[in-house]
């Protein structure tokens, strides 16, 4: 059943339709691209999203609990991705040395250089996305003001 529409809310303009539609479209076309990239390295996108939260860590290393947290999983369904990912060699755990208890996970070699190449074709789509996403960015903007 739909919501009824809060009275709170601006109407929606011919340009927001269109800078909406825009910036959807641009974010599955670089979905589309991303879910191809990472398969042909042989992971998934939530793998390629795990460890990009792990190399981008200040520390290139991340506890399975903070990980959990930034992909937005149980820590059980954290577990499991990262049990994957030690079993194609991306990723290695090791125990936390200020609490035993606690498991770190940092990329190893193999998952440096994946995660260099897809980290380097996603910027490259994502500057051939550029001014779609730009122009739809740039209207959402001045909704917000």
């Amino acid at each position: 059943m739909p919501r009824a529409e809060p009275e709170t809310l601006e109407p929606v303009t011919e340009d927001d339709f269109v800078a909406l539609a825009g910036f959807r479209l641009a974010l599955r076309r670089f979905l589309s691209f991303s879910e191809t990239a990472v398969s042909s390295e042989g992971v998934t996108t939530q793998q390629y999203q795990a460890m990009l939260a792990i190399r981008a860590h200040r520390k290139q290393e991340l506890s399975v609990k903070d990980l959990a947290g930034e992909l937005m999983l149980k820590p059980n369904g954290a577990v499991q991705l990262v049990d994957r990912l030690e079993a194609i060699g991306m990723v290695r755990r090791r125990a936390a040395p200020a609490d035993r208890r606690s498991v770190l996970i940092s990329l190893t070699a193999l998952g440096n250089r994946v995660i260099a190449v897809l980290a380097a074709e996603h910027l490259a789509e994502l500057a051939r996305q550029r001014p779609l996403l730009a122009e739809s960015l740039r209207h959402l903007k001045s909704i917000a003001r």
